[in-house]
């Protein structure tokens, strides 16, 4: 068992508000660089850079974790992680079905663009991914799970996008594996504004869209080594799995 430092929330540049830098390749490098151990690529409302950032990840010793933001119907933003490629084929799915047909305004929003692993354009998306999704955060959080995956609100202290800012309170039955600060504040403020959220862990990550910012703010996880299955464990403080903010 071992201290695993973690990011898991960076975005690439499938996501419009991503630099131009941010292909897979470069986040592996710099993540490397950084000392980390385990990320997570979780564009806006997409999973499309997800097996290309695995590969990469896998070539060069780190653990990289599927995922993605979503944009609830009442446009807070929630990470979603899963196990493996089926499971994330089914919740891309998911998304599809409940996507705004909004197209892309690339010189006001930033382009969407599929690289590979020698950062060769291979495609763009043309509807704009940081449109709400049409479904709730019920159910976004019902389906994560219900596909084995884990489901964390992103950012809950921003003024914008996060649970508080957007409906107020955490709504009854929602069933969060942990939830997301950023900033300056550290967890015992937090539960200080908020009592309710003594009960559960709180993370922190990067969010970042520019290479110099990932590892900016982590997470660090007692497991036995860096995995989908270690991680699930340390949100729920299982088997002597646990975490630290850092």
């Amino acid at each position: 068992m071992r201290w695993v430092k973690a990011d898991m929330h960076i975005h690439s540049v499938l996501s419009p508000c991503g630099d131009l830098d941010m292909s897979p390749s470069k986040i592996i490098s710099e993540a490397l660089g950084k000392g980390l151990e385990m990320i997570a690529v979780t564009d806006h409302n997409s999973t499309l850079h997800v097996p290309v950032t695995v590969e990469l990840g896998k070539e060069n010793g780190i653990t990289v974790i599927p995922g993605a933001e979503l944009t609830s119907a009442e446009e807070i933003h929630c990470l979603a992680f899963f196990e493996d490629a089926k499971q994330t084929e089914k919740f891309q799915t998911f998304i599809d079905k409940h996507s705004s047909s909004v197209p892309n305004n690339a010189s006001r929003f930033g382009m969407q663009i599929i690289v590979n692993e020698k950062e060769e354009i291979i495609g763009e998306v043309a509807e704009l991914l940081i449109m709400a999704l049409s479904a709730p955060i019920e159910e976004i959080e019902q389906t994560v799970h219900l596909l084995g995956g884990i489901f964390i609100p992103a950012h809950i202290n921003r003024t914008a996008n996060g649970i508080y800012s957007q409906i107020g309170f955490i709504p009854e039955g929602l069933s969060a594996d942990a939830f997301e600060f950023s900033g300056n504040t550290t967890k015992e403020a937090l539960v200080v504004k908020y009592p309710e959220l003594g009960t559960y862990n709180l993370i922190t990550n990067s969010d970042a869209h520019y290479l110099k910012d990932i590892g900016s703010k982590i997470t660090e996880y007692y497991l036995e080594k860096p995995s989908f299955d270690e991680w699930k464990m340390a949100l729920k403080n299982q088997n002597n799995r646990t975490l630290r903010t850092l």
